[in-house]
């Protein structure tokens, strides 16, 4: 069976003051080991904070920091993205697209780097 996920970052654009804190990264301290992939349906919503890091918040409350080894160019303006998984898991290996709000478009496509799992500091 294929499965295809595709993973919006729809919260970071609907969220009241999102435009305010475009490009801003909250501080993180990180709590354990760096791990290659999270499970895709443990994924409750995701946060693009600039062109370079994406906060996946899991079901649970944990945060996973995913720092791009490449900025991605546009993901910080459009603040959305989508990818495509065969195993239900999303990973350092793979690859997500930016997507362009509004237009209705695919932008660049961009490698991912480990999973950090991190708390973020309070503001």
């Amino acid at each position: 069976m294929r499965m295809i996920l595709i993973a919006l970052a729809i919260a970071a654009i609907a969220a009241p003051g999102a435009a305010r804190d475009r490009g801003q990264v909250p501080e993180a301290t990180p709590t354990g080991k760096p791990e290659n992939c999270v499970t895709t349906s443990r994924i409750r919503t995701t946060h693009v904070r600039n062109d370079s890091v994406i906060d996946f918040e899991m079901n649970g409350g944990q945060i996973y920091r995913n720092t791009l080894p490449y900025a991605c160019p546009s993901l910080g303006f459009d603040q959305a993205f989508g990818y495509e998984t065969h195993t239900g898991e999303l990973c350092s290996i793979d690859t997500i697209t930016v997507l362009r709000t509004g237009a209705g478009t695919r932008g660049p496509t961009c490698g991912l780097g480990e999973f950090q799992p991190v708390k973020l500091a309070r503001k």
